[in-house]
């Protein structure tokens, strides 16, 4: 980590076809090997099933709930205090929220065997939707474990 100064936020310019940043930011990390065309592919094939199935007319309204479905607001952080180590409870920032909701729609996507990537996208987002899945099963999981070390959240600093 640099100690001269903080690293500077970079702009991501927005998605062609729905003008929105935060798809453009999906896009990205559904992207692999650099195809992003490929990963645009399947993403806006992935969104128009989605909305189909959330019966929609407005797929990007549908997948920015989705996503506000899937944010975690606590997560536990390791602490050594003293020679033990404490599971301490933190409030996440707003990016990382955005980037973890994102990243494990993304993982549990992937991880449906004998799918297409587009199909499993399309679940997995109608999921979030609809506050069910694994994606917010995780996200359950995780504010359950900061709820349990709430005992811990003095040693936040």
């Amino acid at each position: 980590m640099s100690r001269r100064r903080r690293a500077t936020k970079r702009q991501t310019d927005p998605d062609p076809v729905y003008q929105s940043v935060i798809l453009s930011k999906f896009i990205n990390k559904v992207m692999y090997g650099g195809k992003k065309s490929v990963a645009r592919g399947i993403v806006y094939r992935a969104l128009e099933k989605f909305a189909g199935r959330v019966k929609t007319d407005n797929p990007l309204e549908a997948f920015e709930q989705a996503i506000e479905n899937s944010k975690p607001s606590l997560e536990v952080k390791t602490r050594r205090i003293g020679g033990a180590n404490y599971q301490v409870p933190i409030e996440i920032p707003g990016d990382r929220r955005t980037a973890m909701a994102m990243q494990w729609i993304i993982l549990n996507s992937r991880s449906k065997p004998g799918r297409a990537m587009e199909e499993a996208l399309a679940s997995e987002l109608t999921d979030c939707y609809n506050n069910q899945g694994s994606t917010i099963k995780k996200k359950d999981d995780t504010h359950r474990m900061a709820e349990a070390n709430k005992a811990f959240a003095h040693y936040k600093w």
